[in-house]
């Protein structure tokens, strides 16, 4: 069991860390039903289950307060985000792969987010890395449902892999007495970083197929 003593540096890392998943979460949720063609309400519905899908059922596992509605700056940051970027985006020629960019910082950022609140609800070491991996990729899966298409976490290059080890990593690094904002860093940019180079090299585990 890892005590995650609750500090102002804690509070402070996982606020900042919450808020900025949140957006580019949204801003994927945004981007991907965009080619979808959905009106603005159907754009707005992605994007918010998209940003607060993952650690809403993350908050529900653990028995704690939904984040965003303790706090309704989340859904307030979801909201506007979604809709200024619903405005923005319509007068932009944006490539259908673009939503992966900010798909990829929602996973690091909600993956590092999930481990530290799973942590101070004191869930043991591997549930909190796993409930890392809940609040990163749920997001996601639901707004690829939502799009009534394969979620991306099934078949794209290591996704859920990334977030679990950077979950892993953020968990080594605090027990090594590193500094929460230190080890918060560290960990999102590795499965930032990990993400777009299985992306662009195509990596990722084997397949499972049954011989006919």
């Amino acid at each position: 069991m890892i005590n995650l003593e609750i500090t102002q540096e804690l509070s402070s890392s996982l606020y900042w860390i919450s808020l900025v998943a949140v957006v580019v979460s949204s801003a994927s949720g945004v981007l991907k039903s965009g080619f979808r063609q959905f009106d603005l309400f159907g754009v707005v519905i992605i994007a918010i289950t998209t940003g607060l899908g993952g650690g809403s059922l993350r908050d529900m596992l653990l028995d704690i307060d939904v984040f965003w509605i303790k706090d309704q700056i989340f859904f307030i940051v979801s909201l506007t985000s979604a809709v200024v970027i619903f405005i923005g985006a319509r007068s932009l020629s944006i490539s259908a792969k673009f939503f992966l960019i900010p798909d990829a910082a929602g996973l690091a950022a909600f993956s590092v987010a999930g481990t530290m609140v799973a942590l101070m609800a004191g869930a043991p070491w591997l549930i909190a890395s796993f409930m890392g991996v809940i609040t990163g990729a749920m997001g996601g899966i639901f707004r690829d449902l939502l799009c009534n298409e394969t979620p991306i976490v099934f078949k794209s290059p290591l996704y859920a892999t990334a977030a679990w080890i950077g979950s892993l990593g953020f968990i080594v690094l605090i027990d090594s007495g590193v500094s929460v904002t230190i080890s918060a860093i560290v960990a999102g940019l590795s499965i930032f970083i990990t993400r777009l180079l299985a992306l662009r090299f195509n990596l990722g585990l084997p397949k499972f197929q049954l011989k006919e």
